[in-house]
């Protein structure tokens, strides 16, 4: 197969310079009008101040791709976390239904593994700290201004993971007037959303701020045999936060975070055909007989069903200022315990049963000391970081010994007449008048890791601005990582089991079967060969790594209004261990990534638009995926080249002071450029997966309605384009498996919210929409029990949701 080249493309260069043209020519199009020519009713729109480069800035005057997720669009949505935005922020793919175990994607770039000793390639921030990994890193949205969406390696400025970009959240700070506010929502399904807030000063250079709400859902899901709602939710958090000033020059700022969340786990349909009871599923399974899982009923038997977290963490900020500039002090500590138990094979059959746990326990601490300042020419951040974590992690496969004797026999690896060998012989012991079963007994295998890292890093940049127009940056990060990893796993775990088994030993059955005990101890889940030469035996690991992440960007303002940008940086991901995997370990991965674009504001028409170019290469990515070339199924760490070329274009508009426009688009072209997948197939120059186009806008109309308020529409839409299979993603089943599950296939969404403010902004009520036209897509498929089992589940996105809101403001 020919590998096709990526050169800093053609096509790239073409756009950026049509773009860059569009731009200088559209300076005398924006110049002032001459006096009495008719204009918009206002001037302006509104700056947007974000600190991407760890300084406050106007959105325009840097050059970085971002977008920015203000308080509106999270009303216009209703959004609740990270997960509910996604669909408006083009590039960026979160996999939110296990709020748990969340999953980052942006342009194109992820990280496939649930395990403690992988990290994220999408770093999220909280008011400048790094949220960590896995089961802590998708919380509620408490008393959130803004989210900065940072697109591109950011390895320089925000560090460590971040080798797809940062998603960094900015929380209000307390302010000098006595506020309080409430929120209350009511949908479809029992939805229930309480949210309150209320500032309260403190004499005057200190104030406190207290945030708490409550969510409840009963689920949009029943299970057709019982009538139990699933896929419910019931979480809580509350946020505390004060602030002061120490004489002129030092301010502190400290907030404590807390959110409980107790729930079932996210429910899996079926989707194989089922032979009437007790028969078995045909191996191999017949994959254009899928059933849609939108048109079928849901049907569960997991035992212990649950996804629960408890969450705390505080964070402390002191700002000093110097003659010579300024010192920031962030302290930070996180902790968290999470357990997500999920059944997988989307039946209520036992002899089919099979569920997955994760359990996790994380404790992290952060300090960052941060000096900026300007002299003279140079606008210059440096600092120095240092990151400590413990956690500790519990992989569990569990089932029945019915479900187990259906491998078994699948397999043939029992050396009975009718293939069995729990089931068998409990009916030769009950034929004879012994009272004893080996079915319905609980079987359970785990693997538990333990992982401590520390991380420290060094950086610094400066914007040098060479004169009024030229710009010219330079920044550079050092980070160390140190990780201590261990894997344990011991033989399966089956008390009532093992006690039969005695019973049967003590009466001597075993020497009348002519089997030993031995042939009814064995594992079915992690039999890997490592696995299985080291069962009861805890492997330690110790590694190191040291990366350096530097950046270079220059800018040039054509005009007070159009910029022109270009930029080298690097990002990367820490190296680490694959938790299913004794003894497993990967290096760092590294993109390198060129952009160019420009920024331009036309002032007299209230029009702003951005466009950005890039090209990155991704060295040595690490995926754990399911390798099928097994018997019974495994993980494995996967190594892939990756490389893209993409474009980035945000508008806003506002025509006239009632009606507002934005449009958000990306494109991307992102393919292999060496890999060969563990079955032996070379995709190397075939797509990735990641769909070409993904686009979101919105509109927005107020009518003022002086002494009876302002009455505001909104209309939002999203378009993600349909994946692009590979023989990878169809060897794995994630693209073009069967025609009734079109998965992989395009997906758009639209919102609507229609909201009154009364005339002195302190009630509100609004009506809204999410998914109005009910489309429903299918994220993901549970294929572990698929070649053993013949079970395969699957997970459908939410369908349409109304509700209503109601508002206060004091």
């Amino acid at each position: 197969m020919t590998v096709r080249k990526h050169p800093l493309s053609l096509r790239v260069r073409q756009v950026l310079f049509g773009g860059l043209a569009a731009g200088v020519a559209s300076i005398a199009f924006a110049a002032p009008q001459e006096d009495g020519a008719d204009g918009p009713d206002a001037t302006t729109l509104d700056a947007i101040t974000v600190t991407a480069q760890s300084r406050e800035q106007e959105l325009q005057d840097v050059p970085i791709a971002l977008q920015v997720v203000n308080e509106q669009l999270l009303d216009d949505v209703a959004a609740e976390d990270l997960g509910d935005i996604d669909s408006f922020v083009p590039g960026l793919v979160i996999d939110s239904q296990q709020p748990t175990q969340p999953s980052f994607q942006l342009r194109g770039i992820s990280t496939d593994d649930f395990g403690i000793g992988t990290d994220p390639a999408v770093g999220v921030y909280v008011d400048g700290v790094y949220a960590g990994r896995g089961g802590g890193v998708l919380l509620p949205f408490t008393d959130v201004e803004r989210i900065e969406v940072l697109k591109g390696p950011q390895g320089t400025l925000f560090g460590r993971n971040t080798a797809a970009g940062a998603i960094s959240i900015i929380t209000h700070r307390p302010g000098p007037e006595l506020q309080a506010r409430a929120k209350l929502r009511l949908a479809e399904d029992g939805k229930q959303y309480l949210e309150g807030m209320a500032n309260i000063p403190v004499g005057e250079v200190s104030a406190f701020r207290f945030n708490g709400l409550f969510n409840h859902a009963d689920g949009w899901l029943q299970d057709a045999a019982t009538g139990e709602d699933l896929s419910p939710e019931n979480n809580w958090a509350t946020r505390a936060a004060f602030s002061t000033r120490f004489g002129d020059n030092t301010t502190a700022w400290i907030t404590w975070d807390h959110e409980s969340l107790d729930q079932l786990g996210q429910a899996t349909i079926g989707i194989v055909p089922l032979p009437p009871a007790p028969g078995l599923i045909p191996l191999p399974i017949d994959e254009t007989a899928y059933l849609d899982p939108r048109r079928v009923p849901a049907m569960t038997d997991a035992d212990g069903n649950e996804e629960s977290r408890r969450f705390d963490g505080a964070t402390l900020i002191v700002d000093h200022a110097f003659e010579w500039g300024n010192l920031t002090s962030t302290t930070a500590w996180h902790d968290y315990d999470s357990v997500n138990r999920v059944e997988e094979d989307g039946t209520n059959r036992r002899y089919l049963y099979v569920d997955s746990t994760n359990t996790e326990s994380n404790s992290n601490l952060y300090q960052e000391f941060r000096f900026s300042g300007t002299t003279g020419a140079l606008d210059w951040v440096a600092g120095a970081s240092y990151f400590k974590e413990s956690a500790d992690q519990t992989s569990e496969v569990n089932a029945y010994t019915d479900s187990v004797d259906t491998i078994v026999r699948n397999l043939g690896m029992a050396p009975t007449p009718d293939g069995t060998l729990y089931g068998f012989v409990t009916q030769v012991m009950q034929a004879n008048g012994i009272p004893l079963s080996l079915l319905g007994h609980q079987w359970n295998e785990k693997f538990v890791n333990d992982l401590d890292t520390k991380a420290y890093a060094l950086y610094g940049d400066v914007i040098w601005h060479v004169n009024d127009r030229l710009n010219l940056t330079v920044g550079l990060r050092y980070t160390r990582d140190e990780k201590t990893f261990s894997w344990f796993n011991d033989l399966r775990d089956a008390p009532t089991l093992d006690a039969t088994l005695d019973q049967m030993e003590a009466l001597g059955i075993f020497t009348l079967l002519g089997l030993p005990r031995d042939a009814f101890v064995f594992d079915i889940a992690f039999i890997d060969p490592p696995a299985l030469m080291n069962k009861g035996i805890t492997n330690r690991a110790s590694q190191s790594w040291d990366d350096l992440s530097p950046r270079f960007v220059v800018d040039y303002h054509f005009s007070d209004d159009l910029m022109g940008f270009a930029s080298l940086a690097k990002g990367y991901k820490a190296g680490g261990y694959n938790a299913l995997q004794i003894g497993s370990e990967f290096d760092n991965e590294d993109v390198w990534n060129f952009e160019a674009g420009i920024k331009h504001a036309l002032p007299e028409h209230r029009l702003q638009y951005n466009l950005s170019a890039y090209y990155y290469v991704y060295d040595n990515r690490q995926a754990v995926r399911l390798d099928s070339t097994t018997t019974i199924p495994r993980f494995v760490v996967d190594t892939s080249d990756l490389e893209a070329w993409g474009l980035d274009f945000d508008a806003r508009w506002q025509p006239t002071d009632a009606l507002t426009l934005d449009l958000n688009a990306a494109f991307i072209d992102s393919t292999y450029k060496d890999y060969v997948t563990p079955e032996g197939i070379d995709v190397s120059g075939q797509a990735t997966g990641t769909p070409h186009w993904s686009v979101a806008g919105g509109a927005s109309y107020v009518w003022r309605m002086d002494d009876a308020g302002d009455l505001r529409l909104s209309l939002r839409h999203a378009y993600r384009g349909k994946t692009r299979c590979s023989d990878e993603s169809q060897s794995q089943g994630t693209c073009g498996v069967s025609s009734a599950l079109r998965l992989g296939e395009a997906q758009e969404r639209t919102d609507v919210r229609l909201g009154w403010t009364s005339a002195s902004g302190r009630l509100g009520l609004a009506v809204y929409g999410t998914n109005v036209f009910d489309n429903q897509y299918i994220n993901a498929l549970g294929t572990y029990g698929k070649t053993v089992l013949g079970t395969v589940g699957a997970r459908v996105s939410q369908p349409r949701s109304w509700g209503v809101e109601f508002s206060a403001n004091y």
